[in-house]
């Protein structure tokens, strides 16, 4: 029989799977010892709760209202769903998370039609939202009402406080809102070298889901509101979606221990920097070829034939598309330097095997 203390996995154990592989960050852990002292009242009305409003609206201006929930589909539905009339649809790229890694979640549960725009680098442009921003006062049309974006977005890449803004002011002429899945904001905002609201805030953006897990924490997403347009009953649509914590202390507390200071920047820092060097280590590896621009923490590529399931055998890490052979690698706030190292080395030595 074995204990409760017993460790059922290696410690040192690291893989290229996904940022949500890595465990949470210490100074995460020690928050939420912090915040166990005690009782404190349930479903939000808790000290911490209340001071996360402040920390959001310092990194994003007094407007700032966060909604914690317990994960990032979640986040995502709550917020479209409150944007969004039964009626209404949402307008994203045909690779956003929304669409191809939800299970269907804003259809099934936020009963919100997707519509889809194929894109190379997984961004959207206002010329792109045009192709699916048509139809208004059509009563055989799910009338368009929000563009989603993915910042970083599904492959990789960033978007500038410039195409945010640009999105932002086309849709708003259109009478559209705009949400940013910011799964990976953290990670969007430290490649810029730019503040969070510059992504968000500044450049026009409605509402936000701001990621927890991915840079950190133990479990946690926040829906932010940043006006009053986004707020249609966001309360109301948490409680029906289940995203509502009994215990919401320990989701404000890693919230808190994250943005309060510089947690969030040191993580998302180190992970694009893991990221960059595992690019540079695999570029000129013969039969490897970087499909996309590495401005976060993934690097995306092609490998010769064989190459990708000999390594899984050393390594974690997915294959993005079946039919190029297309993988994916991320790094987390925990990558070090030589498991980079030793992940390219692996790969070279593969490709150089055939």
């Amino acid at each position: 029989m074995t204990g409760a203390t017993t460790r059922r996995h290696d410690p040192h154990s690291r893989g290229f799977a996904s940022d949500n592989y890595a465990g949470a960050h210490p100074e995460v852990i020690a928050a939420v010892a912090r915040a166990n002292e005690g009782h404190q009242p349930a479903y939000g009305d808790d000290v911490y709760t209340e001071a996360l409003q402040e920390v959001f609206r310092a990194h994003l201006g007094p407007a700032a209202r966060a909604w914690p929930v317990f994960n990032g589909t979640g986040a995502n539905v709550v917020a479209l769903r409150s944007m969004c009339a039964p009626w209404e649809s949402v307008i994203c790229a045909e690779t956003a998370h929304i669409n191809v890694d939800e299970g269907g979640a804003p259809e099934v549960t936020g009963g919100i039609k997707l519509l889809t725009v194929p894109t190379p680098d997984g961004k959207l442009t206002p010329e792109l939202i045009d192709r699916q921003a048509w139809g208004f006062g059509d009563v055989h049309r799910a009338q368009p009402k929000v563009v989603s974006i993915s910042n970083a977005t599904e492959l990789g890449t960033v978007y500038t406080p410039e195409e945010v803004a640009a999105i932002c002011e086309h849709a708003h002429g259109l009478g559209l809102l705009v949400h940013v899945d910011g799964a990976r904001i953290a990670n969007a905002a430290a490649s810029l070298g730019v503040p969070l609201r510059a992504l968000t805030t500044d450049a026009g953006v409605d509402a936000l889901s701001f990621g927890g897990t991915k840079i950190g924490l133990l479990f946690g997403e926040a829906v932010v509101v940043l006006n009053d347009a986004a707020a249609r009953g966001v309360g109301y649509v948490r409680k029906t979606a289940m995203q509502l914590p009994s215990k919401m202390r320990f989701v404000s507390a890693q919230f808190e221990a994250l943005l309060a200071g510089d947690l969030w920047l040191r993580n998302a820092g180190r992970a694009n920097a893991m990221a960059a060097r595992l690019a540079r280590a695999v570029a000129g590896v013969p039969g490897v070829r970087i499909t996309q621009p590495t401005q976060a923490n993934a690097v995306f590529a092609i490998l010769p034939p064989g190459v990708a399931d000999r390594l899984r055998k050393r390594f974690r890490f997915y294959t993005w598309d079946d039919a190029t052979g297309e993988v994916r690698w991320m790094c987390s706030y925990d990558t070090t330097e030589a498991e980079v190292d030793a992940f390219a080395q692996a790969i070279a030595e593969e490709a150089r095997a055939g």
